[in-house]
């Protein structure tokens, strides 16, 4: 996205905010969003934005036809219709609203199929078949992944529940538009925002609340996220097969580090953009480098992806209600549907299989969650193993060049000089204490200090002054630094 962070944080942001702060009525600053966010994805993607508008609509027509002015038009009681099929989901039952749900889903799926995968599936076809089928070259849209789903969900609980359908379009096309975290989520359930819509409030807490956790999230990227992908950056474009295990390492740990702050900082922003504006979205990220198990792992990493997949997918078939069997086949497919969610290639559908197979292991031989005490420390090391290593073929280009990274970490023992330099030249003083600053923020220290400190009296104030000084230099940092999009961006 060429939307430059300097120029959203000096102009379009502060007048957006101060437009929103004035006495005007609520569907007023409705409005003001929906511009807003229509002229900030229109910087960057300004043909695609149509594209979005385009869905908005799509979808917005498809929850009409689903809604419950439609089920009324069949002449049948809505009230005797609804039953309990899941666990907090109300479902209504007719052949016709089936129908058109999916018409929706595959609608919806086969626009992001098109943009997202078409020279992936064309190019796998050309390696296995020895074709030659030209590429068309799609450009992927910014964040067409996260307003995708973001859409689906509206249509799906409007399917499962008709009273959640919006008959203003507006609405919609603000849930699915809205920029604080349209190109790289969390993803929202339109079910846990419609209320905020319409009812929500802007008082100083929240957004005193909203500010200071935009300024963490920047502080993140900017002095963490930034670092650890320069390092990364720099090793995993070396031909790894002539270098020991020591840069191969730095790199792997750099690449898992840098991909949870940056990631994990863009939720903090748009959760804090959120607050800032009256919004409340849920959390996306809870130190999943401190589980201690990968099932933790995932309770705690991009909990909107996991939990969306979890409801939308691994529960309708069947989740664990189905036998042992029936079970990990479906865990395995989600793991491998979120591998194919992220990109299009077999590195990422490796990346998620790997989780998957963790998973199943982990529910049939590995008990490593029944570790208790003192020994959990043991699960948290198994955990970072096999994030890191997943996380290198998600890197990777290729999932050759993947095996050859990790072949490199776990078998090449010796230390040769240019190993030793590349290591020597990335580990300046600099860049070791932000290292060692990562791995300890990646734990949940920095909450439990800030918990101590609103404790305190005083503790509002450190608290403000220290938001501050952040601010300031990351104001430094922007106006020195080369642009540096988040990684999800490309999603």
């Amino acid at each position: 996205m060429v939307f430059s962070s300097a120029v959203f944080l000096f102009a379009f942001l502060p007048i957006v905010f101060g437009l929103c702060l004035l006495p005007i009525p609520l569907r007023v600053k409705n409005i003001i969003l929906i511009l807003a966010s229509l002229f900030f994805y229109a910087y960057g993607e300004p043909v695609y934005v149509i594209l979005m508008i385009a869905s908005s609509i799509a979808n917005y027509i498809f929850g009409r036809l689903l809604g419950a002015g439609s089920v009324r038009k069949l002449d049948v009681d809505l009230d005797t219709l609804i039953a309990e099929k899941y666990v907090g989901i109300k479902e209504v039952k007719t052949p016709y609203r089936k129908f058109i749900l999916v018409i929706a889903i595959i609608l919806n799926i086969g626009t992001l199929g098109v943009f997202k995968y078409t020279d992936f599936i064309l190019g796998s076809i050309n390696d296995f078949f020895k074709t030659d089928i030209p590429l068309p070259g799609i450009a992927l849209p910014i964040g067409i992944s996260f307003f995708t789903f973001q859409a689906l969900s509206y249509v799906i609980d409007v399917y499962r529940n008709p009273k959640l359908e919006q008959k203003n379009y507006l609405a919609v096309l603000l849930y699915i538009s809205m920029f604080p975290q349209l190109v790289a989520g969390p993803i929202v359930k339109y079910s846990d925002i419609e209320y905020q819509i319409y009812n929500r409030k802007q008082n100083t807490d929240e957004m005193y609340e909203g500010i200071l956790r935009f300024i963490k999230g920047l502080f993140k990227k900017m002095f963490i996220a930034n670092v650890m992908g320069g390092i990364a950056d720099s090793i995993f474009v070396l031909d790894i097969k002539n270098y020991s295990f020591l840069p191969a390492w730095l790199g792997a740990i750099c690449y898992t580090l840098q991909i949870y702050f940056d990631f994990s900082a863009y939720s903090d922003m748009a959760i804090g953009l959120g607050h800032m504006f009256g919004f409340t979205f849920k959390e996306n990220f809870d130190h999943p480098y401190s589980a201690t198990s990968i099932k933790e792992y995932w309770d705690r990493w991009h909990i909107s992806l996991s939990s969306w997949f979890k409801e939308y997918v691994y529960v309708p078939l069947g989740g664990n209600r189905k036998g042992k069997v029936r079970t990990e086949f479906n865990k395995l497919f989600v793991f491998l549907l979120t591998g194919i969610w992220h990109g299009a290639n077999w590195t990422f559908i490796l990346w998620g299989m790997i989780h998957g197979v963790a998973n199943v292991l982990e529910d049939t031989i590995i008990p490593i969650d029944k570790l208790k005490g003192k020994l959990k420390f043991i699960g948290n090391i198994y955990t970072w193993l096999i994030a890191t290593v997943a996380f290198v073929f998600f890197r990777a280009d290729s999932i050759s060049y993947g095996l050859d990274f990790v072949g490199t970490m776990f078998t090449r023992w010796g230390l040769d000089k240019s190993s030793l330099s590349i290591f020597l030249e990335q580990m300046n003083i600099y860049n070791m204490i932000t290292l060692l600053a990562a791995i300890i923020f990646s734990y949940p220290i920095a909450s439990r200090l800030g918990s101590k400190l609103t404790a305190k009296k005083k503790g509002e104030i450190v608290l403000a002054v220290a938001g501050f000084a952040a601010l300031i230099l990351c104001i430094f940092r922007l106006s020195s630094a080369s642009y540096n999009p988040f990684i999800y961006f490309r999603f």
